[in-house]
């Protein structure tokens, strides 16, 4: 059924948001330090573990893979939205510096193109 997808998306952003809060006040930071990557994780292996451990109906198996495949692109695009503003507002080093780590994200393509040893289009 759907609805255990949605109860097991809920628990997964719970969990994450408290260990996020716990993670950014250990470390002294007024601030949800990783908890929406955390989420993302604790979903991905429950929704694995459901596949092997649990043998879930298969109506069950397709809810919960629907909202765990709907969860992780929203909420990643929800969080770089909240980074971008975040970034232009705090000044133009942290928008350099995100500027310069894409540029450089696009000039390792190539490289790791090579060392995967897939054939690339010289045309």
């Amino acid at each position: 059924m759907v609805i255990y997808g949605v109860a097991l998306l809920a628990f997964c952003m719970l969990a994450g948001l408290i260990v996020g809060e716990l993670l950014g006040r250990l470390i002294g930071v007024n601030a949800n330090v990783g908890g929406v990557g955390f989420a993302m994780l604790l979903l991905i292996l429950l929704t694995n573990l459901s596949r092997y451990r649990l043998q879930l109906a298969p109506m069950t198996q397709e809810g919960v893979g629907f909202w765990s495949a709907m969860y992780i692109p929203i909420v990643v695009a929800m969080a770089a939205k909240q980074d971008v503003v975040t970034a232009v507002s705090s000044g133009w080093v942290a928008v350099v510096a995100g500027v310069l780590a894409v540029a450089a994200s696009f000039a390792m393509i190539p490289v790791l193109a090579r060392f995967g040893g897939g054939e690339t289009d010289d045309s």
